[in-house]
């Protein structure tokens, strides 16, 4: 199944960096890169350990109707740096038409500098299909039942 998100690009960035894109044919999610304003591209910016910053994409979006775009870590970054998202996965709404921001921070031990043009963050589109909520007396039974954190095994 295939979906398009339509994207726009935003004033005052640079046109040049590449919109999402799928590195291989099986990946499930896209790369989103790091757009920064002029005066950070030469330098980038550079997160102290534990310190966190939103770091633009120079992008809106238009989710389809029914989906999501999940904004998630990329897993090397998060390996070889400690680059993680503060909230992932992150989710942009079917009814967002705003900034496209990655919310990053550095667990490493050492700085970390994102660079313009950086594959930063990677996008999955996901159903996103809206619940009824219902208020009922006792809820059905199951093997499981009311076992919490740690109730199903040793693992």
């Amino acid at each position: 199944m295939s979906v398009t998100v339509a994207f726009q690009r935003l004033d005052g960035f640079d046109p040049d960096i590449a919109l999402p894109a799928y590195a291989t044919p099986g990946a499930a999610g896209a790369d989103i890169r790091a757009n920064l304003p002029a005066p950070d591209r030469a330098d980038g910016v550079t997160l102290a350990p534990m310190q966190r910053a939103l770091i633009p994409t120079g992008l809106a979006c238009a989710v389809p109707d029914g989906h999501e775009m999940q904004i998630r870590p990329r897993s090397g970054l998060a390996l070889k740096h400690g680059l993680a998202l503060v909230n992932a996965p992150g989710t942009i709404d079917a009814d967002y038409r705003g900034p496209v921001g990655v919310l990053v921070i550095n667990l490493g031990a050492e700085p970390f500098t994102v660079t313009h043009g950086m594959r930063i963050a990677q996008i999955v589109i996901a159903p996103a299909p809206q619940a009824q909520f219902a208020l009922t007396e006792a809820l059905p039974a199951t093997r499981r039942d009311t076992g919490g954190f740690g109730s199903t095994g040793t693992g």
